[in-house]
Parts: structure tokens; C-alpha cells; sequence
């Protein structure tokens, strides 16, 4: 697939990527380097992201897949795609942020909705955003999802997860249909 910016590659992820994963996770989320695009959340979450764990698990997962993108060799955005039932769940999904703004992320999830409806036939992509995170919630709802007002806590005292800057934090579901 030709974007633009290059040539990009879409496969399922290995155990041999699992650190380049966790690297461009963070990067695109934390910490001063996710500054450089939008999708930065070091102002509601310092600490880590994910780990190695969880994304091996992720990846060693039969309901799942770690969708990886590449672009002229090297590892420039992934997203989670998890097969539950009737829905499939959309989660780590990071860009590069030196990449942010180039439509890499509109062409990501547009191939994973693909993905999804073609592979498991599911008729719905849902995925949780952190409720105070309105301008990534607009991004999704101008790709056609939907907020449904359900939410779930956040994990105060699980570091693995982060560690919050402020204490309203809480994950909201957004759903689209993929027929």
C-alpha cells in the first residue's frame, strides 16, 4: 500500500517485535517524545504505557492480533485487533509521532475495520479512549464512531497502566457499525 510518505506494509505482529512495539507505544504516548505529535497523554499520565507482558500477550493471543505497520523497513504504527463474539475490540493503536498528521492513522484504522469485517465477519468495532481526551474522541467520531455514554473506571494504583495526574479519569466506549 502507497501512501505519500512511502510505501506501507501491514502484518501480524512476532514475538521479535515485541520491543520495537513497546517503544513506539510509549513514544506516541508518553513521556517528552510523544510531544511531538497529538496523541500525547503526558499531561494526564506519566509512567508507562504498556510493557513487554502485555504486549506478547497481545500478540500470543488467539482472539487477537497485533496489526504492524511498517514503512521502508522499520516499525511506524500497530493497533490491537481482539475478536469478541459479534464485536471486534480496537485498542493500542500508536503512530509515530514524527509521522502524526500525515493520515498514517486514518489509513491504520481504516485497514483494520477491513481486517476485522473481512477475517471474523463482525459487524461492530468498539473501542474504550480515556473520556477526558476530546480532541482524540473527535478524531474517532470524524471516522464514524460514536460515543455511548458507557463508561468504566480507570485503574487508580495500577501502574501498569500508568500513573494519573489528576483523579477523574475513566475509559468511555466508542462504537462503529462496519456494515
Amino acid at each position: 500500500m502507497d501512501t505519500a510518505a512511502g510505501r506501507l506494509t501491514f502484518r501480524d505482529a512476532t514475538d521479535a517485535d515485541v520491543d520495537a512495539l513497546v517503544a513506539l507505544v510509549e513514544s506516541a504516548y508518553r513521556g517528552e517524545s510523544s510531544r511531538a505529535g497529538w496523541t500525547t497523554e503526558a499531561d494526564i499520565l506519566q509512567g508507562q504505557r504498556t510493557d513487554p507482558e502485555g504486549v506478547l500477550e497481545v500478540v500470543k493471543s488467539p482472539d487477537s492480533r497485533l496489526l504492524t505497520v511498517e514503512r521502508d523497513g522499520g516499525i511506524v504504527a500497530c493497533c490491537q485487533l481482539e475478536h469478541r463474539g459479534e464485536h471486534a475490540y480496537f485498542g493500542m493503536f500508536a503512530v509515530s509521532p514524527a509521522l502524526q498528521g500525515e493520515g498514517l492513522g486514518k489509513r491504520v484504522i481504516a485497514e483494520a475495520e477491513r481486517q476485522a469485517r473481512e477475517v471474523w465477519g463482525v459487524a461492530e468495532m468498539h473501542m474504550t479512549v480515556i473520556s477526558v481526551r476530546e480532541d482524540l474522541i473527535a478524531w474517532y467520531e470524524r471516522r464514524g464512531y460514536r460515543r455511548t455514554g458507557e463508561t468504566t473506571p480507570f485503574p487508580y494504583g495500577d501502574e501498569r497502566f500508568g500513573i494519573p495526574q489528576r483523579d477523574d479519569l475513566c475509559f468511555e466506549l466508542l462504537v462503529k457499525p462496519l456494515a
